[in-house]
């Protein structure tokens, strides 16, 4: 499977070294083209001017979202669309800035072309932790939320090839409590003393 991956950052890196892992194919494409290369020439993956990919993962910011989803809209219909945001109010710390009845992963579906599935997964989870494939020498879970079934399957594969278990978490709506045990995840970091080496995993 090609995944494509919009962005160049930590959580970019570190989301296409859990799909190589996998033995699937990564494709960069983002807006600054030097670092893109760099990326791609590091991780063995290649460097692309559309989308390509079966399944896209915009692993950019909540607020750069909506302008990347602008760019990309025509390329991005009929792909598995992955949201990994975090709408975290970064001016306070206090909460998210999304709507209480809505969430990131449905703000960015109402941007894209019709029947264009939108799967909520990486959010609850770090770039050093993804980039290591463990958090405290244990794999952990990537929590999936999506309406999409098929969506959901695609994502898991690449998810659970990688080394990481995959856990459907229901619909997407669901994304409005992932998003807040995202933020929860961050906000726990100091006083847990974590380090952001903390993974998410579910026992039963």
């Amino acid at each position: 499977m090609k995944v494509t991956i919009i962005g160049a950052g930590k959580m970019a890196r570190a989301i296409a070294t859990r799909v190589l892992a996998g033995g699937n194919e990564v494709e960069l494409i983002g807006r600054n083209r030097a670092a893109v290369e760099a990326l791609a020439g590091e991780l063995g993956a290649s460097v692309g001017d559309a989308v390509s990919g079966e399944a896209v993962v915009l692993a950019v910011p909540y607020d750069a979202a909506a302008d990347v989803v602008a760019e990309h809209r025509d390329a991005l219909r009929g792909k598995v669309v992955v949201d990994i945001t975090n709408p975290v109010d970064w001016s306070t710390f206090e909460g998210l800035v999304t709507p209480s009845d809505s969430s990131a992963a449905e703000e960015i579906a109402k941007l894209l072309p019709e029947g264009t599935p939108v799967v909520k997964a990486f959010n609850t989870a770090f770039a050093p932790t993804l980039a290591a494939g463990q958090a405290g020498g244990q794999p952990f879970d990537i929590l999936l939320a999506g309406d999409d079934a098929d969506a959901k399957k695609t994502v898991a594969s690449f998810v659970e090839a990688g080394g990481l278990r995959p856990l459907d978490v229901g619909p997407l709506r669901r994304a409005r409590q992932l998003e807040q045990l995202g933020f929860l995840h961050m906000a726990a970091q100091e006083p847990m003393g974590a380090g952001f080496g903390s993974g998410i995993t579910f026992r039963w």
